[in-house]
């Protein structure tokens, strides 16, 4: 389990995690079904039709991720959360073409899955069973995903961000204006669509699901247009202008005790432990809190430390390298194989508000 997170299977080379607020979405449905008087058959063949809805959801995902790697984009992993599926790809491209590629990807997935489904139900029950709620059994599966694939297409086709279709409208406008301006008006298109749909779930339909829609959909908005505001503002610039130069390192025979006291006298969070001049381990806060509560003091810190942990090279691009810190607060940074910084968010946001304010002068 990473981050609350738990590992499911790994697809075409990627991690598939499912969020534990996926756990409430099963327990929610079990409750429904047997609240509404059906049995705990009923109530399993509900829960079942939810997996097999949200692995359509992974293929989705993986349309993404496939997408992108075509392009020399590696994805880091995929989670389901109870809203969908999120495919984290390393960075998103500002060609429109492959930007429009890769966002479309997804729901040609669900068409395929879709014109699938219709084949086995045409040739299991005839072309009658595709109507919306029809059938039972197998039947009545099939024809419910068949129905859900097609509201899955026309969800993330919706023009406003988070959902493809945003990136689909972003990927139209980057064709014939900049990139920053596209993504300006496809936000405001966004929101916009955001208090629509908050105004019909209030005063039309009475229907509090539209309201959570219109939320995601305008807070999706706005996090893309300062998302894409923090990658134009940091574009070409290095790791090495963003790096500390001064900070703390530990020897992997250090104690917890002379950990903990590194921890308390400065600001660091995570410590570089260097053996020779080469960092060999990672130690987060997180984990010598572990070995506070449950090793001695005198204890050495070479059990508590992250050995798989991220780098960066002085001369990566801070935009590229800054994806990588995901499970680390911050990141070494290494030239020609000698630690020579470390970076980490609070060092990158100082540095784009320094450059703002330089540029807005």
């Amino acid at each position: 389990m990473r981050n609350w997170n738990l590992r499911m299977a790994r697809l075409a080379g990627i991690d598939v995690f499912l969020h534990w607020t996926f756990l409430l979405l099963i327990g929610w449905i079990m409750m429904s079904y047997l609240v509404a008087g059906h049995g705990i058959a009923s109530a399993l063949a509900g829960v079942a039709f939810v997996l097999t809805l949200f692995a359509c959801v992974v293929f989705h995902e993986l349309g993404h991720a496939l997408a992108a790697r075509r392009y020399g984009i590696p994805t880091r992993d995929i989670t389901l959360y109870p809203i969908g599926g999120v495919a984290r790809l390393h960075q998103i491209p500002t060609n429109p073409i492959q930007e429009f590629v890769i966002a479309i990807a997804g729901p040609l997935v669900n068409v395929v899955i879709a014109i699938g489904l219709a084949v086995m139900l045409a040739f299991s029950s005839g072309i009658g069973s595709m109507t919306v709620g029809s059938g039972s059994g197998l039947s009545g599966l099939l024809n419910g995903l068949f129905w859900a694939n097609i509201m899955l297409v026309v969800f993330n086709l919706i023009p406003a961000f988070p959902m493809d279709g945003g990136r689909i409208l972003r990927a139209g406008l980057a064709s014939v204006m900049e990139y920053s301006k596209a993504t300006r008006i496809a936000a405001t298109v966004g929101q916009g669509m955001a208090i629509v749909f908050a105004g019909l779930g209030l005063f039309v339909l009475s229907n509090p699901l539209l309201l959570f829609v219109a939320l995601f959909i305008y807070i999706g908005a706005s996090s893309e247009a300062q998302m894409t505001d923090a990658r134009l503002i940091l574009r070409g610039v290095p790791v090495r202008d963003a790096m500390m130069t001064k900070f703390e390192m530990l020897s992997p025979d250090d104690s917890i005790e002379t950990a903990a006291g590194e921890l308390l006298a400065g600001v660091q969070q995570d410590f570089p432990v260097v053996d020779d001049g080469r960092v060999v381990i990672i130690l987060r806060r997180a984990d010598l809190a572990k070995g506070l509560s449950s090793a001695p003091m005198t204890s050495s810190i070479a059990d508590l430390m992250l050995r798989d942990f991220p780098q960066a090279r002085a001369c990566d691009l801070l935009e590229v390298a800054m994806g990588r810190l995901d499970r680390v607060h911050s990141m070494p940074v290494m030239s020609e194989g000698r630690l020579v910084g470390l970076v980490d968010t609070e060092n990158i946001g100082e540095l784009m508000m320094i450059r703002a304010a330089v540029q807005r002068g």
